[in-house]
């Protein structure tokens, strides 16, 4: 790819993810246009220097009240221009949510087939979708490329991954990122554009884009559940089975959609869950607990009054539906994956939430933490084929 511009950036999507690298990147000198299709937003954010949306509550709790939240840069510019934004920057962060993915890469399609230079876009969402043609299981690197698939050789894709947090990045607390893709590519991003403070923000390369994407789809489930377990009063040992437990069918399920076992080894893996799972910055591990707290006895209900108490979208419960439909085209068994649907989008009563946990930790079919040389080259030789089966005649094997 030709020499790309680290001067100036795009944000697409000013939610709390994009709000907090706008602060980042201003802070680093870099010239910022955020996009957002509503115009009175782009002028509050152009007058005041923050967004009013989102992450206000936050970064006041953490410095100390409303008057002393940060200011954006002067060279952070909100705009509804998409075209102008597409045209004008070399760098395009994608920072909205994996529902929305499909419906801005359409929007940028035809500005990207008129365009004259390459464009890197860099991408930290962390959802999985149903490819429309193949009715696979795909991330959002994949989605991008099946999109624009016609422009092969225009554009390229960074992806970042945990561990962080919206709000350290938006106050320059120390964060060290996984980022993924052509190594090339992942040294301009790392070297000139995110690493151009390291105290603030360093990073780590990994090879694997699929493998460290699905980690960091996949762990916003186990932090759903983590959330409603911290609520059901199960003492202090569970939340070490969960994590445990749930990091081999994060590791195995992340395998069949193309990514490597070593990914959940990496700190888009164990780092990331770990963080997810223990922490209150975490929207999904908030969205369960909420779930759980606010439960009427129906899962709609219960899961709209939820995001009425959260500030941003949890990627979660959409990911929840997704995956389910995966593992029962592939009657794959994952206990705590089903687990997570089964609480979240079936009617359940408490006493029955309680127990479909007590199920997935206490009660699964492995008896082994292991495995063992059989299955070991069986991975190797058919990595799409050997894993248990939810139901029939191979469930025992």
């Amino acid at each position: 790819m030709p020499s790309l511009d680290t001067a100036s950036v795009a944000i697409i999507g000013p939610g709390r993810l994009g709000t907090a690298f706008a602060y980042k990147f201003g802070r680093d000198h870099k010239r910022v246009t955020v996009y957002y299709h509503d115009l009175d937003l782009c002028r509050t954010i152009n007058r005041e220097h923050l967004n009013p949306k989102h992450l206000i509550q936050d970064l006041a709790h953490r410095v100390g009240g409303i008057d002393k939240v940060p200011r954006f840069s002067t060279k952070v510019h909100a705009t509804n221009n998409l075209e102008q934004v597409v045209e004008e920057n070399d760098f395009i962060f994608l920072a909205v949510t994996m529902d929305r993915l499909p419906e801005i890469l359409n929007h940028i399609r035809p500005i990207l087939e008129r365009k004259g230079t390459n464009t890197c876009f860099i991408s930290a969402i962390k959802g999985l979708t149903v490819d429309e043609i193949s009715r696979r299981l795909i991330t959002p690197s994949q989605l991008i490329r099946n999109t624009f698939s016609s422009l092969q050789g225009r554009f390229d894709i960074v992806c970042l991954a945990g561990p962080f947090f919206d709000v350290d990045i938006a106050l320059g607390n120390p964060v060290c990122l996984t980022v993924a893709g052509a190594k090339r590519l992942c040294r301009i991003v790392r070297n000139e554009l995110i690493g151009t403070n390291r105290r603030e923000l360093t990073s780590l390369y990994n090879f694997d884009t699929v493998g460290i994407e699905a980690c960091g789809a996949l762990k916003n489930i186990v932090a759903n559940i983590k959330g409603v377990t911290d609520r059901l009063e199960l003492g202090d040992s569970i939340p070490g089975t969960l994590f445990s437990r749930s990091g081999v069918e994060v590791r195995s399920l992340s395998r069949l959609l193309g990514g490597s076992f070593q990914a959940f080894q990496s700190q888009a893996g164990v780092g990331d869950l770990y963080v997810t799972l223990s922490s209150e910055a975490s929207k999904n591990h908030r969205y369960g607990r909420f779930f759980y707290e606010l439960f009427t006895g129906n899962s709609l209900e219960t899961h709209l009054k939820v995001l009425e108490k959260i500030d941003g979208k949890p990627e979660g419960p959409n990911t929840i539906l997704n995956v389910h439909k995966y593992l029962e085209k592939r009657n794959m068994y994952s206990p705590i994956f089903h687990c997570a649907y089964r609480i979240f989008n079936e009617e359940r009563s408490r006493e029955e939430i309680r127990e479909e946990i007590l199920q997935a930790t206490q009660f699964d079919r492995r008896t082994r933490e292991y495995i063992g040389p059989v299955s070991r080259v069986l991975y190797r030789i058919f990595p799409n084929f050997w894993y248990r089966r939810h139901r029939g005649l191979l469930a025992s094997f």
